[in-house]
């Protein structure tokens, strides 16, 4: 009896319409998509309503921040890879994501080259950052 492989379920959370579009363009095919939300608050709702294996959040969200989204999914006993997509480049982003629960951190100038291997990376259990300023 052979085992089915199950396509990663992803939760994506962006204020910004267009990146959340391009986040979903880039995992199509790889990541069954359960839901994307625009702010920190939704994010922990839907994290707790739709049990994603991988996570991709914003660090700069209204309501919640994504660093504070991580820390709260995590005290909430989620057990979703955490995945940062962010505009920030900077090496104290990165720390502060990966302090908070984070497992991969992706600049989002790096979205379409990086994302998807970050993803899967994190669902492996090892670590990726996009480099900077490529």
């Amino acid at each position: 009896m052979s085992a089915v492989a199950r396509i990663p379920r992803a939760l994506l959370a962006d204020d910004n319409p267009d990146v959340l579009g391009l986040v979903e363009g880039a995992i199509a095919g790889e990541f069954e998509l359960v839901g994307s939300v625009a702010n920190g608050a939704d994010l922990i709702s839907a994290a707790a309503m739709l049990a994603p294996d991988v996570v991709v959040l914003d660090i700069t969200m209204p309501v919640l921040d994504g660093i504070e989204c991580a820390r709260q999914l995590r005290r909430a006993g989620c057990s979703a890879k955490l995945v940062f997509l962010s505009m920030h480049e900077d090496a104290d982003y990165v720390r502060a994501a990966f302090d908070a629960g984070g497992t991969a951190y992706v600049v989002k100038t790096q979205l379409a080259r990086h994302l998807v291997a970050a993803m899967h990376e994190a669902l492996a259990g090892r670590s990726f950052v996009s480099p900077f300023g490529s």
